[in-house]
């Protein structure tokens, strides 16, 4: 009998279900510690966080953070979050509104995958408020968001959507859920309900991306934030998700990807120096064209009267989805969502102005007859030499001819930003100064610097307090372009 008893569990024990890839997932999160992240790594997480706070204290006076700042309003003021130069709210509608701001201009960092582009910095200002939320020390802010970047980068990796019809944030749900579940210290089991319930809720259309852009283009992500971070707070009291979310039927495998595998035991967390911090304030598949334009402009100083054309040859990730390819004529250019993802308009006001910064996406600068008559100008190609080569390269070429009958060249395939070619702190503190500098103080900015220079021995409130502080249009300066 006892012998018996012994071969059943034994038998129990052989057909145990293995895990499945969000419980594998949450292995991996629960296992990772502040000192797995290298120096090299922890500077990297320092250099996008200081970029990504730049970039939402450059937000402030936008027309749609005013409107998410009248909605946070209209539902009750006050809570135990802070909101960016705003006051406090409750825990998700900060999550909301300060990741609208980190992505309003789009000008944080982003990772290229061959077939899938992304913004792991979208999920910082989750685990920002969740981080706030429970007092989290700064150590904890960089490990949970290094969990979020690997898992947001190694899937759109190996689990590319946009060619299927959906949006980045697909792999994004994954990412928030990661880093948020992090933060708040939940146990695996625990943090795989959170992966599987952000993984089956929030699975977006690229449609928010293509045509006529919309303010749906910067918020679809703060959105999808807000969202999973609930799911989280959901998953910490026990409510569960389908743990087969990913390779269960009807999962996202079998719904979305096709079949995917990650072996979540061998990652490290070095995929943040992978990505590419913006130089230019435009979509990242633009970088190096501008960098070429900008390099021809002050080499042969022409004009933009002086110009019959400007050919662009480029990867055609960047023809498809800013050069008038499978997501959407690009000459129409109307608004500052379809600007900042138009290379025609993008390279035109580069010659025209000398720089590509918030200011280039002014109403008043789009609609002006010069740049709109001279992105008419612009044609874009795809070459597929220079596809084969993206993304470990970001190639182009730009030609110009003017109306004498010259025609200049320059070929480009990286910047000082991409990750062959990492930005500095010295640059990223000057590119934070420059954007932040219409919203806060140089104080304030200084103090900002220094804080996250040292993010090991201060604590996320701290640091909230000083983005709390702000108070938008402090200096009413403007920005310009970065040497």
């Amino acid at each position: 009998m006892k012998t018996h008893s012994h071969e059943s569990i034994v038998n129990v024990a052989e057909h145990e279900s293995p895990m499945s890839q969000v419980e594998q997932m949450a292995e991996f999160v629960d296992t990772v510690r502040f000192e797995a992240l290298g120096s090299d790594t922890r500077q990297q997480l320092k250099i996008r966080i200081l970029d990504s706070l730049g970039c939402s204290l450059g937000a402030l006076h936008a027309h749609p953070m005013q409107m998410i700042r009248r909605y946070i309003s209209e539902l009750g003021s006050g809570g135990s979050c802070t909101l960016i130069g705003a006051g406090s709210t409750d825990l998700d509608r900060a999550v909301f509104y300060n990741s609208a701001l980190i992505r309003y201009l789009d000008f944080n960092d982003s990772y290229l995958a061959k077939q899938e582009t992304c913004h792991p910095s979208d999920n910082l200002g989750a685990i920002l408020a969740a981080g706030e939320f429970i007092g989290a020390t700064g150590r904890e802010l960089m490990t949970a968001l290094a969990v979020a970047y690997q898992v947001q980068c190694r899937l759109c990796d190996v689990a590319p959507v946009r060619a299927r019809g959906f949006d980045h944030t697909v792999q994004g749900a994954y990412a928030v859920a990661a880093g948020v579940s992090k933060i708040l210290g939940l146990d695996r089991s625990q943090t795989a309900n959170a992966l599987a319930i952000s993984g089956t809720a929030f699975n977006a259309l690229r449609v928010t991306r293509t045509g006529r852009l919309s303010h749906w283009k910067g918020l679809a992500y703060p959105n999808l934030a807000a969202c999973c971070t609930r799911a989280v707070l959901l998953a910490k009291q026990g409510i569960t998700g389908p743990l087969e979310v990913i390779e269960g039927e009807k999962g996202l495998m079998d719904a979305i990807t096709g079949y995917f595998q990650v072996s979540w035991s061998g990652e490290d967390l070095g995929r943040v120096g992978r990505t590419a911090v913006k130089k230019y304030n435009a979509e990242i598949h633009s970088q190096t064209a501008i960098e070429a334009i900008l390099t021809l402009l002050q080499r042969y100083h022409f004009s933009s009267t002086d110009i019959k054309r400007v050919d662009v040859e480029i990867f055609d990730v960047a023809h498809n989805i800013i050069g008038g390819g499978e997501e959407g004529d690009k000459s129409i250019v109307s608004t500052k969502e379809q600007a900042d993802h138009s290379l025609p308009y993008i390279l035109a006001v580069a010659i025209l102005d000398g720089q590509v910064m918030p200011e280039q996406y002014e109403q008043e600068r789009i609609q002006r007859t010069d740049v709109q008559a001279l992105l008419g100008k612009v044609s874009v190609q795809p070459r597929k030499l220079f596809s084969e080569r993206f993304p470990d390269e970001m190639p182009c070429r730009v030609k110009v001819t003017l109306k004498d009958g010259r025609t200049l060249e320059q070929e480009t395939k990286d910047y000082e930003g991409f990750f062959t070619r990492p930005m500095s702190w010295a640059l990223a503190v000057e590119k934070f100064n420059k954007v932040a500098s219409p919203n806060a103080t140089e104080g304030q900015r200084t103090a900002l610097a220094e804080e996250v220079a040292n993010l090991e021995q201060i604590s996320v409130r701290e640091l909230l307090k000083q983005l709390g502080a702000v108070v938008p249009g402090s200096e009413n300066s403007h920005v310009v372009g970065l040497n």
